[in-house]
């Protein structure tokens, strides 16, 4: 599994909560899905490709956080786990990261502090963790959550920039339609809609604008592919963006 920061299962039974995690990581160009018990959670995490689970430890039913996490990584589940814990209950951490949790955040929590732990944890498969994503001159940020070439700043929307972030996460590698469309949009996406072609067609434009060329191929029936060592900008002065 290569974890991309890009789609993320809430398991969290306090609906108002959940609501509220959705709508502020959705903000942020994540695909999310949010479940409310345990064994919702094991059947998500074990048919989808999740890049991050924020998995609360009290839960309503037979499974709490610990035997979700437990269980999934006896099965081998390698997606990385934030585990939600109580304010001042120092054994729930303890035991979270006994049974395999990566992180744990205590209630309440601030959005941001959610959105850095999630972006740590996405990063963790790079070799050497950096926040910054390279190929050739381009350069995505995903802290800060900017983009640029050869030091020129490029505008994208926040889907733009989550679908660049997939495709640098993975340099080289072809990432198909599908994989594009379940980590930056959710189980709520109309799969049959052309908005992955006309995200893709907007990104190369405004990369080709400040001279990058084309660096995302497209793989007929198959898919995209970023290049691995893309092109540099082009010394001459950028066309206008249109």
């Amino acid at each position: 599994r290569h974890a991309g920061g890009m789609r993320v299962l809430i398991v969290e039974d306090d609906r108002r909560l959940g609501a509220v995690l959705r709508r502020g990581l959705d903000r942020e160009g994540f695909g999310v899905d949010v479940v409310g018990d345990g064994a919702a959670a094991l059947a998500a995490v074990l048919t989808t490709d999740f890049d991050v689970v924020v998995l609360d430890v009290m839960l309503p039913g037979s499974l709490d956080g610990f035997e979700v996490c437990a269980e999934l990584r006896g099965r081998r589940v390698r997606t990385p786990i934030l585990m939600l814990t109580a304010l001042d209950a120092v054994e729930e951490r303890v035991r979270g990261l006994d049974v395999g949790a990566d992180d744990y955040l205590v209630k309440p929590f601030a959005l941001s502090e959610l959105l850095a732990r999630l972006r740590a944890l996405s990063r963790r498969h790079l070799d050497d963790r950096s926040a910054i994503l390279r190929a050739g001159a381009l350069e995505l940020d995903t802290v800060r959550r900017r983009v640029s070439v050869a030091g020129m700043a490029v505008g994208l929307t926040m889907k733009e920039f989550s679908i660049l972030e997939l495709l640098l996460l993975h340099p080289g590698q072809l990432i198909s339609r599908t994989q594009i469309e379940e980590h930056v949009w959710n189980y709520d996406f109309a799969g049959e809609s052309n908005l992955v072609e006309v995200y893709i067609g907007r990104l190369r434009r405004k990369l080709a604008a400040v001279g990058m060329g084309n660096p995302i191929e497209t793989v007929r029936h198959g898919g995209y592919r970023l290049e691995a060592r893309a092109p540099s900008a082009t010394p001459s002065g950028a066309p206008d963006s249109a």
